[in-house]
C-alpha cells in the first residue's frame, strides 16, 4: 500500500510514537538564530547540483526532526542573505521500511532539485507547502522561521523539505580555473567554520547540535566531488555522486569541494587528492607519514572512529591553512613547500579527530575545548613520534607569538582571555586567534601538571573522549570528568579564569634547538656591528630546522626597526640563502626587509607577491607596506598581480591599500575607481575572517596566528 501525502492525513492521526529518554536540550547559543533547543534534529539529507558557469549552487534539503514539546508554532533555522527559498513543505515520518530519499534534477534553469519518495508520485513526494519568511539576524546571516501544522505531537518524527539556491554565499568559494594550478577546470569547495554554513544550507548554524547526513551531488562531467562523509560512492549511469556520514557532526563540519583531483594512496586508511601537477609531491611528502601519526593517536586517545583519514589539497585561495573536516581534511596547497608546519598542521588536524571533531564545543565561546586540547594532543603525538626536543621547539616558536601578542593588546583585552564572551552580533569567527589555541593549550597543560604524570592525564582523556564522543560540550563537563578521574584534587582549586596562561610548559628538553636561535640573536643586537657580524657569520642556519630560523626572524621582526647598518649587515649574510628557502620563510625575512624600508631587497618583495595567490603570503605583507612609507610600492605590486588573486582576497588588499593610501601614494584615477568601488572587504561573515584579521594599522600581524582550524 502507497503511503499517503501528509496532506491526506493530519501529523496528529497516528498514535504518537513511544517516548525516547530525555535529551539535554542544546546550549544556548547566541550566534544561531534558530530554536535547536525545541526540536531534535536526526538526520539531513541534501540534493545538490553544482552549476560553476553561474556561480551558484542549487539544493534540496530534507531535515528529519521531532519536536520536543507539543504543537510548536514553527521552526527556526539560521540562513544568510545569499539563500533564495523556492519552496518549504512538510512530510510525515517515513516508515522504517520505507527507502531513503532521492533527487531528481531538473534541466539547469528550472529550479533546484527535487525530493524522490519510493512509491509516491511527485506531488506525494513533495509534501505539504509551509508558509515561511526570512528576517534579518546579524550582518553574517538571517533567521528562517517557517510555520509548522498546529497539529504536531512531540517526539514524533517529521520531515520538513526545503528548496533554495545560493549565490554569493561566504561559506561557498567558487574559483575559475585560472585560480587552479592546472588551469583546466572551475574549482569549488566550502568553508563552514565558524558561522559560514548557514549560507551553504539553512540549518541550525550552532555546534551544540549534531546529526548524521546525507547527500546526493551533480557536478559537470570530469569533475571529482568529495564530501566530509565516512562513505561515498560514484553512479556513473546517473553521474552522481552518494556520500552519507554515519556519526553525528555539528553543521559547520559538512564540507564539501570539487575540482580536478585525483587520488594516491598514502596508508592502509589514507589517500591524498590534488590537482594532478601537485599529486606526486603530496605523495611524497605524506607517504606512510599519516598512518605513523594515527597510529600514535590511538595509543594516546583510544580508536580512530572515522573509518578513513584522507586529506584533500586546495589551491591559495583556500582562506585559511587547514580544516578538520571529518574524513576529509582540508588543507591548503602552499604548505607543501614547507615540511614542518605541514607535519605540524596535519597532526593538528589529526588530532582533532579526538577533540573538536567526536567532542565538541556547545557554544563558539569556548573554542579553547577543542583547539586547546587539540594543540594538546598534537603535541603529545609529536613528541611520541618526532621526540620532545622538536615538540619543545615548535611549542616555543608558537608561545614566543603568544606572549607578543599578549603584550601588544593587554592581558586585560577581551580576546585574549581563554574564556571570551561572545556578544549578541559578533562573529564568532572574531575570537579565533592564537589564544583559542595557546592559551587552551596551557590551561590543557596546567591541568596535567596537576595530575603530576603524562601517561596517566592520556588515559583521562581516552576516557574522556569515550565518554562524549559525538556529542557536545561545555568546558564545566571537562573540569568534572577530570576532577572525578582524578578524585584526589578535588580539593585545589581548578578554574579557565582568564587572564595569563596558568601553567607554561618546561621547555629545557627542546634547548638544543631553542639556544642556538637565542645565542644568534644577541650577537645581532650586540656591538660592536663588525664583530657581532663576524661572530654570526660563523653559524650556518641553513642546516637549521625550519622553525628555528622562523623563530629567530620573528625576534628580528620584533626589534625593528632595527639600525639600517644591522638591517644592511643581515642582508649581506643572509638574504640569498633565504631567498632559496620555503615561504614561511621567506615571507619572515620579507617583513623585516619591508618594517625597515629596506629598498635594496625590495625587489625580492615585488617577486614574492607576483608569484603568491595565498592571503597568508600576501596579507601580512600588504599591511606591513601600508603602514611604512611604502604605500605607492604596494599598489604599485597590487595593480600589478589583482587579476591572479580570488575576488574575497582582492577586495581584503584593497580595504587595505584605501585605509593605507596617504598624501604620498595617490593611486590612478583608474585604480581609484576600482578601489573605490569595491566592497570595503570580503563578506562579515566571510571564512577568510578565521584568520583573525586585525586592521591594517594594527601592529599584530598575520604571522602570529596558528591560522588551522
Amino acid at each position: 500500500m502507497a503511503a499517503q501525502c501528509c496532506c491526506r492525513k493530519a501529523p496528529g492521526a497516528e498514535a504518537a510514537p513511544a517516548r525516547p529518554p530525555p535529551e539535554p536540550p542544546p546550549a544556548l547559543d547566541v550566534a544561531s538564530a534558530s530554536s535547536a533547543q525545541l526540536f531534535r534534529l536526526r538526520h539531513l539529507q541534501l540534493g545538490l547540483e553544482l552549476r560553476p558557469e553561474a556561480r551558484e549552487l542549487a539544493g534540496c534539503l530534507v531535515l528529519e526532526l521531532c519536536a520536543l514539546r507539543p504543537a510548536p508554532r514553527a521552526l527556526v533555522l539560521d540562513a544568510h542573505p545569499a539563500l533564495r527559498l523556492h519552496s518549504v513543505s512538510f512530510r510525515r515520518a517515513p516508515a522504517a521500511s520505507e527507502s531513503p530519499c532521492t533527487f531528481a534534477f531538473p534541466v539547469p534553469g528550472l529550479g533546484p532539485p527535487l525530493p524522490a519518495f519510493a512509491n509516491m508520485s511527485d506531488a506525494e513526494s513533495a509534501g505539504c507547502p509551509l508558509a515561511f519568511r526570512l528576517d534579518p539576524f546579524t550582518d553574517y546571516g538571517s533567521s528562517l522561521t517557517v510555520t509548522l501544522p498546529p497539529e504536531l505531537q512531540a517526539h514524533q518524527p517529521f520531515q520538513v523539505i526545503l528548496r533554495y539556491t545560493s549565490t554569493d554565499a561566504p561559506a561557498i568559494w567558487w574559483l575559475d580555473p585560472e585560480l587552479t594550478y592546472g588551469n583546466a577546470k572551475p574549482f569549488v569547495f566550502t568553508q563552514g567554520h565558524s558561522v559560514c554554513n548557514r549560507s551553504f544550507f539553512p540549518c541550525f548554524d550552532t555546534p551544540a547540535v549534531k546529526c548524521t547526513y546525507s547527500a546526493v551531488v551533480k557536478a559537470p562531467l570530469g569533475v571529482q566531488v568529495l564530501m566530509s562523509a565516512t562513505r561515498s560512492v560514484y553512479v556513473e549511469e546517473e553521474g552522481v555522486y552518494h556520500f552519507h556520514m554515519e556519526h553525528p557532526v555539528p553543521a559547520y563540519l559538512v564540507a564539501l569541494v570539487a575540482g580536478d583531483l585525483k587520488p594516491a594512496d598514502i596508508g592502509p586508511r589514507s589517500r591524498v587528492w590534488a590537482e594532478p601537477c601537485l599529486l606526486p609531491t603530496a605523495t611524497s611528502k605524506l607517504s606512510g607519514v599519516v598512518e605513523q601519526w594515527l597510529s600514535a593517536a590511538e595509543r594516546l586517545y583510544g580508536p580512530y572512529m572515522w573509518g578513513r583519514y584522507d586529506i584533500v589539497f586546495l589551491p591559495p585561495s583556500f582562506p585559511i591553512v587547514a580544516m578538520e573536516n571529518p574524513c576529509l581534511t582540508f588543507i591548503i596547497s602552499s604548505i607543501l613547500e614547507s615540511d614542518e608546519f605541514l607535519v605540524i598542521d596535519v597532526i593538528h588536524e589529526v588530532a582533532h579527530s579526538w577533540f573538536g571533531n567526536a567532542v565538541t564545543n556547545a557554544t563558539w565561546e569556548e573554542m579553547w575545548l577543542s583547539e586547546g586540547l587539540a594543540t594538546y594532543a598534537q603535541r603529545r603525538i609529536t613528541t611520541e613520534t618526532y621526540g620532545a626536543a622538536f615538540t619543545c621547539l615548535e611549542t616555543a616558536f608558537r608561545l614566543d607569538a603568544l606572549h607578543r601578542q599578549m603584550r601588544l593588546l593587554g592581558e586585560d583585552s577581551p580576546v585574549s582571555k581563554l574564556q571570551v564572551k561572545l556578544e549578541p552580533g559578533v562573529n564568532p569567527s572574531h575570537l579565533m586567534n592564537l589564544f583559542t589555541y595557546e592559551k587552551g593549550y596551557c590551561f590543557v597543560y596546567y591541568l596535567s601538571q596537576l595530575c603530576g604524570d603524562p601517561q596517566r592525564f592520556d588515559d583521562f582523556l581516552r576516557a574522556y573522549v569515550e565518554k562524549y564522543k559525538f556529542t557536545s560540550v561545555v568546558a564545566q563537563d571537562l573540569l568534572d570528568s577530570f576532577l572525578s578521574f582524578f578524585p584526589e584534587l578535588k580539593e585545589q582549586s581548578v578554574d579557565c579564569r582568564a587572564g595569563p596562561p596558568l601553567a607554561e610548559p618546561d621547555l629545557s628538553q627542546g634547548s638544543s634547538l631553542t639556544r642556538p636561535v637565542e645565542a644568534l640573536f644577541q650577537l645581532w643586537t650586540a656591538e660592536p656591528l663588525e664583530q657581532a657580524t663576524a661572530s654570526a657569520s660563523a653559524i650556518d642556519i641553513s642546516k637549521w630546522r625550519t622553525f628555528q630560523t622562523a623563530l629567530f626572524l620573528d625576534r628580528l621582526l620584533d626589534g625593528s626597526p632595527l639600525p639600517q647598518e644591522v638591517v644592511m649587515s643581515l642582508s649581506k649574510c643572509y638574504s640569498s640563502l633565504l631567498d632559496s628557502m620555503n615561504a614561511e620563510i621567506r615571507i619572515r625575512w620579507l617583513q623585516i626587509v619591508v618594517r625597515n624600508d629596506y629598498y635594496p631587497d625590495l625587489h625580492r618583495v615585488r617577486r614574492f607577491l607576483e608569484n603568491q595567490m595565498s592571503r597568508m603570503y600576501t596579507i601580512p605583507l600588504y599591511e606591513d607596506l601600508c603602514t611604512g612609507a611604502l604605500k605607492s610600492f604596494a599598489l604599485e605590486v597590487f595593480y600589478q598581480t589583482q587579476g591572479r588573486l580570488h575576488p574575497n582576497l582582492r577586495r581584503t588588499i584593497q580595504q587595505i591599500l584605501s585605509q593605507g593610501l596617504g598624501p604620498s601614494a595617490e593611486p590612478s584615477a583608474e585604480t581609484s575607481t576600482e578601489l573605490g568601488s569595491a566592497e570595503a572587504d570580503t563578506n562579515p561573515d566571510s571564512p577568510a575572517l578565521l584568520l583573525g584579521d586585525e586592521a591594517p594599522s594594527s601592529t599584530i600581524s598575520l604571522r602570529d596566528v596558528n591560522v588551522s582550524a
